[in-house]
């Protein structure tokens, strides 16, 4: 389509993959950079050897990631490597600073610099302390760093650079995790505020802040979108029954949704507040994953096509990713209309793309399966 890129990666899958993560998972530690991490690798076998006393201090400092030094492009494709499996993605108003949600075993929260590309794990560390606020999340159970296994998140614009994060969280429990974000200092820091559990059956997805507080999530175990509220807790949003969601955002005003439907390959445009219900649908011709505003008020809708149903789970599981193919489209919301801007065939450096966010002049595209790289192409 005229303005979009479509690339053939230069580098085809490997039978085994040939770069290690830079950040690796301890229960009780948090994350462990592997940069600390000697490999062997003695008849096919990785052993990963690592001294105490480092791991110990790197993981109360936190540790930034190699920048785009180390980080080879792919033809005109350029990468930030260092976050494992960017699931989404979403930017620091007013900061050079993109928060990334690494869903890849225990998973972890990072900020990367858009002025350098290196990266910082953010939660779970050693040094992760609460500040629960009882009075908005008192149901909550308090803070978990183990089993955290991030997903979907999204931010709420606060006051004097310090903004709310809303993490949906799998592993130890399913809810959306809330962080206060201070932006304010060369490096941010995250506080964990609080929590809300999610009524059993649930399997949360994406989240968005509402405009009148709170914040609503998709539920695609149950096919259905739900808001919560400090007053009222959760309570499913009135025609989004059936409606196979996936990622979520909102307008400005507060009265429509934008839902993903990954199996429907299409956006739906849900209003919310109103009646009667209005419901229209945006094709976009594969299966969208996340959502997200750009700049120019139009949405970045990110997912990818398969030569074969099972082909998604085979990556998954078995990093068997051949025939994926990576995709952006921009919505514009108001005409209902769809254009795509990128393609990407499957390679080792974006096996299952599933988020894409404006960051300056540039589309930054996250996946996952255990991808170790976040594209960056410029705006079309």
């Amino acid at each position: 389509m005229s303005g979009s890129m479509s690339v053939q990666g230069s580098r085809g899958l490997m039978a085994r993959r040939s770069f290690l993560p830079y950040f690796d998972m301890v229960s009780e530690r948090g994350i462990i950079p592997s940069l600390l991490v000697k490999i062997l690798v003695k008849e096919g076998h990785e052993v990963r050897v690592f001294t105490a006393v480092f791991v110990t201090v790197m993981c109360l400092l936190g540790v930034a990631s190699p920048g785009a030094a180390q980080c080879e492009p792919d033809g005109a494709i350029e990468f930030i490597c260092g976050p494992v499996s960017p699931e989404d993605l979403i930017q620091i108003p007013g900061s050079p600073w993109v928060i990334v949600s690494s869903m890849e075993d225990d998973g972890y929260l990072s900020v990367t610099d858009s002025r350098d590309y290196a990266s910082t794990v953010m939660f779970p560390l050693a040094t992760s302390l609460p500040r629960h606020d009882t009075a908005a999340y008192g149901s909550c159970p308090g803070m978990a760093m183990e089993g955290f296994r991030p997903h979907g998140i999204n931010l709420r614009p606060g006051r004097d650079n310090v903004h709310t994060l809303y993490v949906v969280r799998h592993g130890a429990r399913e809810s959306v995790e809330v962080f206060a974000v201070d932006a304010g200092r060369p490096t941010p820091t995250f506080t964990w505020v609080g929590c809300a559990v999610a009524p059993d059956g649930l399997g949360l997805n994406a989240v968005v802040p509402l405009p009148d507080d709170g914040f609503a999530a998709t539920s695609p175990r149950t096919s259905d979108v739900w808001e919560w509220h400090t007053d009222t807790g959760w309570i499913k949003v009135p025609g989004s029954e059936d409606i196979g969601p996936n990622g979520l955002e909102i307008s400005a005003d507060g009265r429509w949704f934008y839902i993903a439907r990954y199996a429907g390959q299409s956006v739906v445009r849900l209003s919310r507040g109103q009646t009667p219900i209005r419901k229209e649908t945006i094709e976009i011709g594969f299966n969208v994953d996340n959502i997200h505003w750009a700049l120019d008020g139009s949405l970045l809708a990110a997912g990818h096509s398969t030569p074969t149903r099972t082909r998604v789970g085979e990556c998954m599981r078995e990093r068997r990713c051949e025939g994926i193919t990576s995709r952006v489209a921009r919505v514009d919301p108001e005409l209902l209309t769809a254009r795509e801007i990128f393609t990407y065939a499957t390679n080792d450096y974006l096996l299952l793309g599933t988020v894409a966010i404006q960051v300056g002049n540039e589309i930054w595209v996250g996946g996952i399966a255990g991808g170790e790289r976040i594209v960056r192409i410029p705006t079309p």
